[in-house]
């Protein structure tokens, strides 16, 4: 499994946070470390977290200190107190700004749900006593139902279509970065400053985004020897650490070569091959840019462009997969560009049955004139 940047970060923070776990979640950790992610463990651990917090709130658990949490609590579990855990998670409050609180989404829940099942079925089957036997054999997350997010393959695509750009926007979109987003920022203010330093990175990370349907994580971890300017590709971490090459809108390629002549004067980076490709200047030496900080910026262009409706990363990947989808047809294709390796996901950004429902519903609507 090839070892990113934001893998390496999360593997730091997964060691930390298993000091305070008890000893079975530090042996659980241990044997999936080569078959699981630092990012998907350092995911489950927190949820062992926020559980075990909680059996000792209920004083389930009779210790202080979630180290100090017994076998015997997961063994004893019952089923009333495993299903209350989820049913206090699932009516909780998210503050989502000073004003707005929401219910957490059972996509959420179904993910810790899936977490704590795989700790038990790690403890009652994978583990071994000196006698040969398991930790324990009662395995009370068997017994909580999974409720499954019902959604037809055409509302997930409607989804998607709601939120992004359509008929040339991103192309609009790119210009207005370029043309006039500067000018409606205050005057002598520090965003303007910051523009001026940033706008070609900046342009650049839009750009790439919008030209090849990467994922923000792979963009974080691009470095200069990715980069192929005479085939207009670059080569990416997929997920699961597999190495891929991808192809690139000239166009795009050209706003990357445009940041990279002004990189190593504006951030006093080096170019050396293994040097990221996106940086920012940290007390004056070149620093990578994080996974946040990209979010926070394309949050904030798209923000200024769309009226307050700002668009994630991820939302710009899912315009460019609509734009290759219109433009060749090939699902093929399409899964190949986005490393997608199921045909039912890609199938998400063509949707010709509700095409064919729009334009049912205006021929019947023209009846409707004629009355």
């Amino acid at each position: 499994m090839a070892d990113t940047r934001q893998h390496k970060i999360h593997e730091q923070k997964l060691n930390e946070l298993v000091k305070v776990m008890p000893y079975f979640v530090a042996e659980y950790v241990d044997d999936k470390r080569d078959s699981r992610s630092p990012s998907t463990l350092l995911n489950y651990v927190h949820d062992y977290k926020l559980f075990f917090e909680w059996l000792i709130e209920k004083n389930i658990a009779n210790c202080k200190d979630i180290k100090d949490i017994n076998l015997s609590v997961l063994e004893n579990l019952k089923l009333d107190q495993a299903k209350r855990f989820f049913k206090d998670l699932q009516r909780r409050d998210i503050q989502i700004n000073k004003d707005e609180t929401k219910k957490p989404e059972k996509v959420t829940i179904n993910r810790k749900i899936s977490a704590l099942r795989s700790l038990f079925h790690y403890l009652t089957t994978q583990t071994e006593k000196d006698d040969g036997e398991p930790y324990f054999y009662r395995n009370v997350m068997l017994k909580v139902e999974v409720n499954k997010v019902k959604e037809t393959l055409g509302a997930r695509a409607n989804k998607i279509s709601r939120n992004i750009f359509h008929n040339n926007e991103d192309v609009s979109f790119l210009n207005y970065i370029k043309n006039d987003y500067y000018n409606e920022l205050p005057p002598k203010s520090r965003s303007k400053f910051y523009f001026e330093r940033d706008k070609e990175r900046d342009f650049a990370i839009l750009s790439l985004f919008l030209g090849s349907g990467i994922r923000v994580n792979e963009l974080s971890n691009l470095k200069l020897r990715d980069l192929d300017f005479e085939e207009n590709q670059i080569s990416v971490i997929r997920k699961g650490g597999k190495l891929d090459t991808i192809a690139v809108v000239p166009e795009s390629m050209g706003d990357l070569k445009e940041y990279l002549s002004i990189r190593s004067e504006r951030y006093k980076a080096t170019s050396e091959d293994y040097d990221y490709v996106f940086v920012t200047k940290v007390h004056n030496t070149a620093s990578p840019l994080s996974n946040r900080a990209i979010e926070s910026l394309v949050k904030k262009y798209t923000k200024a462009y769309k009226s307050n409706k700002s668009m994630s990363p991820h939302k710009l990947r899912h315009t460019y997969a609509t734009n290759l989808m219109d433009e060749t047809n090939d699902i093929h294709l399409l899964m190949r560009q986005l490393g997608h390796t199921s045909t039912s996901t890609a199938a998400l950004y063509s949707n010709p049955e509700q095409e064919k429902a729009k334009l049912a519903s205006r021929q019947l609507g023209e009846r409707w004139k004629k009355v």
